[in-house]
């Protein structure tokens, strides 16, 4: 794949999680538009790094660590998202409000 070709796929993926974390009624679905959102963060990082910074790791380092704070966010969403569903019985995100 042609560094192109990489960003193009990073872009779509990007522009998908956004346009279904937007449209999206359900909390499932927008925990996961937000990892993909994050991971194709991730995809640009690494092909930037690979073009630019080949000799050293300063883009490696970080992408581990957004993808800590992904897995974070997704434990911590999903635990929120178990608390709302025991209590109001729905994942809507229009039906949950605090």
């Amino acid at each position: 794949m042609t560094f192109e070709h990489v960003l193009f796929l990073s872009v779509y993926l990007f522009l998908i999680g956004i346009y279904v974390l937007i449209t999206s009624q359900n909390i499932v679905r927008a925990l996961i538009c937000l990892e993909l959102i994050l991971n194709s963060i991730n995809l640009n990082l690494v092909t930037f790094s690979d073009l630019f910074d080949s000799g050293q790791l300063k883009a490696d380092i970080f992408v581990i660590f957004v993808i800590a704070l992904a897995a974070t966010e997704a434990a911590i969403g999903l635990s929120i998202l178990s608390s709302i569903h025991c209590n109001r019985k729905s994942t809507r995100i229009n039906q949950s409000n605090l």
